[in-house]
């Protein structure tokens, strides 16, 4: 199993990097988050990484933190839910934003991810619930704000015309736990201009 790459990025695009690992160049499929966190092609990068053996390939998945790995390798063990779906449900909502929907049962916002109908949005819900506390310790913060202030300013955001991963990337760089649904919007609308 490769748990790690690092090196330096030789290419990358939305969905793939290739990471030169002292001469040797590793293909690696990553998700959105993972993209917007990486640096210039010739930059130094790690990726925590997670390899699918199948007959016709070797595919090498990567994530920019374990978190994001341990919660990829949650979603593959969904039953209808594969790699590269699972991938993909990774692209279109932070881990915080996923939590936050598995929690509050938020089936119209997992069909709006790419590849996610309405059953599959149904058995992430009943799959996941029981997972999620276990690998949700390292994602929040340890006083984090409540919930409905956080969903209620998510819905707030999307309904201006933000992207849902947008919105939940905007809120969750917040640090300023204890403030009212308003300034929540307020502080994410100028880190979102």
């Amino acid at each position: 199993m490769i748990g790690r790459v690092r090196g330096k990025i030789l290419e990358k695009s939305t969905h793939q990097v290739v990471v030169d690992v002292q001469g040797l160049g590793y293909e690696v499929d990553i998700p959105l988050t993972t993209f917007f966190q990486l640096g210039d092609s010739g930059a130094e990068v790690m990726l925590y990484t997670h390899l699918v053996v199948r007959d016709d390939a070797h595919l090498l998945f990567g994530f920019s933190t374990a978190s994001e790995r341990e919660l990829f390798r949650a979603l593959i063990k969904v039953n209808g839910v594969g790699p590269k779906l699972a991938v993909a449900i990774l692209s279109g909502v932070d881990a915080r934003a996923f939590s936050r929907c598995i929690q509050n049962n938020d089936v119209k916002a997992l069909t709006a991810l790419p590849g996610v109908g309405k059953k599959t949005a149904e058995r992430l819900i009943i799959e996941m619930r029981d997972r999620l506390p276990a690998l949700t310790e390292g994602l929040l913060p340890a006083a984090q704000r409540a919930p409905d202030l956080v969903a209620d300013a998510e819905a707030a955001l999307i309904g201006l015309g933000y992207k849902p991963q947008e919105a939940a990337r905007a809120l969750g760089q917040i640090e300023d736990q204890d403030v009212s649904v308003e300034r929540l919007i307020r502080q994410a609308l100028k880190s979102l201009a």
